[in-house]
């Protein structure tokens, strides 16, 4: 019996027409070759399976053709023959992975001053280039720069950065692109005719992306389809190479657009069951994220989206549940598991915990249009406040109220201290109900509170946020607990230097300002601040009538300012 041959091999290019995706360089060889300016040494970089080395073999046959056509090799004579079946000795392909001394290189050079035996010319080529020791491109460079006139080399990689620049300016050099999908698709469906097979429009679409730019791989993929069934579907691609199909793509995207935490669970449970790699998963992911970003930002993304007709609609419904922020957000967690799963030690429960990040994000983060507008709508509500025209609703009525002025940080001591607040260089600023009168002063925002008494269970997260900017203010107010107590906010510290590092050491009131504008920004209500001292409170509290007069003045006096 036959042995088999890969759909690759059976299928490669026999001239520079059937190349695939390779436009620049084959019209570039075919002009060279019809017209006689034929390179001593040609240099083929690209990514893999993009075509090098099957160039390199139709050209190794078209400098040596009996009848040649247009720069194409004709196939049919002796020595097109004696190439493709390898019996020719004037051809010889090197791997330099595996011959990259300087021994390897200096037996070539012997070896190429003898005349070819049957052809014109004596054609070397040299596969992965790069792989070649520093010593054996010393001894090939003088070869390479002044061959015998019967002598073409054809240098081949896929890293070009790790050639000498002095056998990169020796050669004449091809770049390689990666092929598109709708190329890729357009063969398989070509290959797929000729074989008697079928394959769907989605099964080539799908092949086409996991092959990325590579015709190689995507024969590959299609030849470990066929040996499954004869006819090829997306369920069929998506089994044979151990990945999720599009109808589990968009499964994923409608969890996350929903917030699903357990489903989306599920279905990565699912897929991990059924023995898909995560790593594809992943990798498939990003590119329906990705379809996801065209269809929602690009109005004609046909072009842009491989995909049949019916698929391409479910893309532009599916990108409506999304924000363009949220989609931007989820491709970057994507992009980031990505990176973490190479040294992960369990993928799937990395995998699962940036899931349940897509689902909890909100893209807030990244959308700077919705990020303006809030801006805009505070800043509109703030000059309402300052003009005294805002409206608050109270017990299911709208009434007119003229700002309240700010409420200065109380600190709860005895005599002393009030002597002290008193002797304070800065003077607060003074609000007069006349809209005239408080033009000139410092505007302020009024207190609108509405706290129940009890624990503030927003003062973590407030803290957190002063330590975004403050890390020593931070650090103070790390020891603290704040609670809610008629309609004011007491923050117990055991540290008395806290109402000095906010108010007396502050001759801007900064740190005040700070630790206000975070209460609002995180409740989005403001609330008179009063600070309390562990000492303050454990020394034995005077009920005489004296003492109760004293602290309804300082009362008064913080209230006051």
């Amino acid at each position: 019996m036959a042995q088999y041959r890969a759909l690759y091999r059976k299928w490669r290019p026999q001239t520079f027409d059937d190349v695939y995706g390779q436009p620049h360089v084959t019209r570039t060889l075919m002009t060279e070759l019809a017209t006689g300016r034929v390179s001593h040494a040609y240099l083929f970089t690209g990514s893999r399976g993009t075509g090098k080395t099957t160039c390199a073999k139709i050209l190794s046959k078209a400098v040596n053709c009996l009848h040649p056509v247009d720069g194409n090799p004709c196939n049919e004579c002796e020595i097109c023959k004696a190439i493709d079946n390898g019996s020719i000795l004037d051809v010889i392909e090197i791997d330099a992975a595996s011959n990259n001394g300087v021994d390897n290189i200096r037996d070539l050079r012997e070896e190429a001053n003898f005349l070819p035996a049957t052809a014109k010319y004596r054609v070397y080529i040299i596969d992965e280039v790069h792989m070649l020791s520093t010593g054996a491109f010393n001894a090939l460079l003088k070869t390479l720069e002044e061959p015998p006139a019967h002598v073409i080399f054809i240098l081949a990689t896929t890293d070009l950065q790790k050639l000498p620049a002095t056998i990169l300016s020796r050669c004449q050099r091809f770049d390689f692109k990666r092929i598109s999908a709708g190329e890729i698709v357009r063969r398989l469906q070509y290959v797929a005719e000729r074989e008697g097979v079928t394959i769907t429009e989605e099964a080539a679409n799908l092949i086409a992306n996991l092959a990325e730019g590579g015709m190689r791989d995507a024969l590959s993929i299609m030849d470990r389809c066929l040996s499954v069934t004869e006819n090829i579907d997306e369920n069929t691609v998506s089994d044979v190479a151990g990945i999720a199909n599009n109808s589990y793509m968009f499964r994923f995207s409608d969890c996350i657009a929903k917030r699903d935490f357990t489903a989306v669970l599920q279905l990565v449970d699912e897929l991990y069951n059924g023995f898909c790699d995560v790593d594809r998963i992943c990798s498939r992911l990003a590119d329906h994220f990705r379809n996801l970003m065209v269809a929602l930002s690009v109005n004609n993304c046909k072009d842009l989206i491989i995909c049949s007709e019916n698929e391409l609609e479910k893309y532009k419904a599916e990108a409506k549940k999304f924000k363009l922020s949220k989609i931007l957000e989820c491709i970057d967690i994507i992009n980031s598991t990505s990176k973490t799963l190479r040294g992960a030690t369990d993928k799937r429960i990395q995998f699962e915990a940036a899931v349940i990040r897509m689902c909890a994000s909100n893209g807030g983060s990244i959308s700077l249009t919705d990020t303006d507008a809030k801006f805009a709508e505070l800043e509109a509500k703030i000059n309402q406040i300052l003009s005294g025209a805002v409206a608050v609703k109270s017990a299911g009525t709208e009434t007119e109220k003229t700002p309240a002025p700010a409420a200065e940080p109380v600190k709860e001591t005895k005599q002393e201290a009030a002597a002290e607040e008193k002797s304070k260089p800065i003077a607060p600023p003074v609000i007069s109900s006349s809209p005239q009168e408080s033009s000139s002063q410092e505007p302020t925002v009024p207190v609108l509170s509405g706290f129940d008494d009890g624990p503030f269970t927003d003062w973590p997260e407030i803290i957190e946020k002063i330590g975004e900017k403050d890390i020593v203010f931070y650090g103070l107010l790390s020891d603290t607990t704040a609670s809610v107590k008629d309609g004011k906010l007491v923050i117990k510290t055991g540290n008395p230097a806290l109402y000095d590092f906010i108010v007396t050491k502050d001759n801007d009131r900064q740190h005040y300002k700070d630790l206000k504008k975070a209460i609002v920004e995180i409740t989005g209500r403001d609330i008179k601040i009063v600070i309390n001292t562990v000492a303050d409170k454990e020394e034995k509290k005077d009920d005489s009538p004296l003492a109760n007069m004293i602290s309804k003045i300082n009362e008064f006096n913080s209230e006051g300012e």
